[in-house]
């Protein structure tokens, strides 16, 4: 939040030329891309609610907030003041109020409260979320995606989804039943083996009362202070899926030891923590031995998600390099002026649209997971979206950040928040190789999945020459023969000819052609702004710009 009317008069020199604030500006209805990917994706009836959280996270109050939160880091408690075991972590009160800000607005609820195009909203709010604070959404991610898990254990699921939906945000440390609301957590990777858990070594054995003891570590489990985690661990019979909730059914603390807090890249105003269970207690979720069947459930969600992410810091970035370069001038103009950084923007702002315009197709998707075309296609379109989102975002944003020039390096603005935080959803839930080969698993072993890959692409033949001879490449790469080697190669072509697809159909047509005409090209730029093909740069500039 700005101070009250600094003195731009001083001693020395007067303080001019420099934007004013970014803040108190509606994320939502300042954002005409996001605007017409929702209602493509079915969502116009979440219009007014998302304007009003849009306004909720563009406030002066929410980015002082968000500042205080990552200034502020969270610190493990691990022991009471006399020795005793707590396992705790403490967050800065700005914390607390992000959490109760998207929490309370239904972003890890919306999905499953029944509503229509619940998806669609969740990735609405989501979007919105990420922009104010990014560090917050972990945590909501994973528990928006954890009634995907808990489905297959139906007597957890209504103990644990009624709180979910409450859509309320309840910080306290005390068992589940005397919470209003609750969040869940997720706790798979172990040092040895990482995204291979079957490399896994924590152990289950049942208990007399019918649960199990979870003996073991866990390498990486984000946000340690939710209500239960979802984990794996190894019975005789195979990998299983596990709750293990912070507090035993007899109202104990659950030997969950909290061992360190991550020194992360980004993601500050988050705790990851590494953990170990000293025979913690647990339940089972879905059938014993099929452990990674079970918890895939909840990662195809938590991978959803990480497309909403990076393309929320894409939207974040580009409407910061804009404002800027509207109100800064250099060599007697003003940056927003000049051809070459008019080139620039542009591109971006067109990198930014298609990322949206792709999660919100997937999003909807997911709303029509009954149709078993729907959902064949969100099986694969999601690992495509995920690996290609996150290829991208990293560069851009430090473009963005390199249109601020030296004042986009330092840490009174957001631009290296965004920047550190851009990476983080590209390893989150499988890297880039491990989501490749996932795209080639998908193709391989499910053919209803490349069909619908395959039909989503054919919907916009004939619209575009460049656009159909990506599809041509696309279709291609999908029907074989698939070297392990290529994979990267084949997500990048699918990703690419889906966008195009997509923005053809649903975007207005000065963006589609600059998107066909800049990607779909023989020789596209390798940097941002390198640009050789004549596109409506006025348009596109105009389109993104936050109002």
């Amino acid at each position: 939040m700005s101070a009250l009317r600094p003195r731009s008069r001083l001693e020395t020199h007067d303080v001019s030329n420099q934007p004013p604030p970014f803040e108190d500006v509606n994320l939502f209805t300042s954002d005409a891309a996001l605007q017409d990917a929702v209602a493509a994706a079915g969502g116009e009836a979440h219009m007014a609610r998302l304007s009003a959280f849009g306004a909720q996270a563009g406030s002066a109050e929410t980015a002082a907030w968000a500042m205080q939160a990552n200034e502020n880091p969270p610190r493990l408690k691990a022991f009471d003041r006399y020795g005793r075991r707590i396992d705790e972590v403490e967050f800065h009160p700005a914390y607390h109020r992000l959490m109760a800000l998207g929490i309370e607005a239904g972003v890890a609820s919306a999905a499953w409260s029944g509503i229509a195009a619940g998806h669609v909203l969740h990735a609405g709010l989501e979007f919105l979320m990420a922009q104010a604070e990014p560090g917050v959404c972990c945590p909501m991610t994973m528990t928006s995606a954890a009634p995907a898990a808990l489905r297959f254990q139906p007597d957890l699921a209504a103990k644990w989804t009624p709180k979910i939906v409450a859509s309320r945000y309840d910080p306290s440390s005390q068992p589940m039943h005397g919470k209003s609301g609750v969040t869940i957590g997720m706790a798979m990777t172990e040092k040895q083996g990482g995204s291979d858990v079957r490399a896994n070594t924590t152990r289950a054995v049942p208990r007399s009362d019918g649960g199990y003891a979870l003996t073991g570590h866990k390498w990486f489990c984000s946000a340690p202070m939710s209500d239960a985690f979802l984990t794996l661990a190894y019975t005789d019979k195979g990998l299983t899926c596990f709750l293990a909730p912070r507090w035993t059914p007899d109202g104990e603390r659950n030997a969950i030891h909290l061992m360190r807090l991550k020194d992360k890249l980004g993601d500050r105003a988050n705790a990851s923590a590494e953990i170990e269970y000293h025979d913690a207690y647990a339940e089972m979720v879905g059938e014993e031995g099929r452990g990674v069947r079970t918890i895939i459930e909840m990662v195809h969600y938590t991978r959803f998600d990480c497309i909403l992410a990076p393309a929320a810091y894409m939207r974040q970035a580009v409407a910061n390099a804009l404002w800027h370069a509207a109100h800064r001038t250099a060599f007697q103009r003003k940056l927003i002026d000049q051809p070459l950084m008019r080139s620039l923007l542009a591109d971006m702002a067109l990198e930014s649209e298609a990322a949206t315009a792709l999660a919100f197709c997937i999003a909807r998707s997911l709303d029509g997971s009954a149709d078993e075309r729907a959902a064949a296609f969100a099986r694969i379109a999601t690992p495509i979206g995920k690996y290609w989102v996150n290829k991208r975002v990293v560069n851009l944003s430090y473009e963005a950040m390199e249109v601020h020039g030296g004042g986009g390096y330092i840490e009174d603005g957001v631009m290296t928040r965004i920047y550190r935080q851009s990476p983080i959803n590209s390893i989150w839930e499988g890297s880039g190789n491990v989501v490749c080969l996932d795209i080639l698993r998908a193709i391989e072993r499910d053919p209803h999945s490349a069909q619908a890959l395959i039909a989503e692409l054919e919907n916009s033949r004939g619209a575009n020459r460049l656009l159909d001879r990506a599809i041509d490449d696309a279709k291609a790469m999908v029907a074989g023969p698939h070297d392990e080697a290529l994979a990267r190669r084949l997500a990048e072509t699918t990703a690419l000819a889906l966008q195009g697809t997509i923005l053809v159909r649903k975007a207005p047509s000065f963006v589609s052609d600059a998107f066909c005409a800049t990607r779909l090209c023989d020789h596209p730029g390798l940097s941002c702004g390198a640009i050789d093909a004549k596109i409506d740069v006025d348009a596109l500039i105009n389109r993104a710009m936050p109002h």
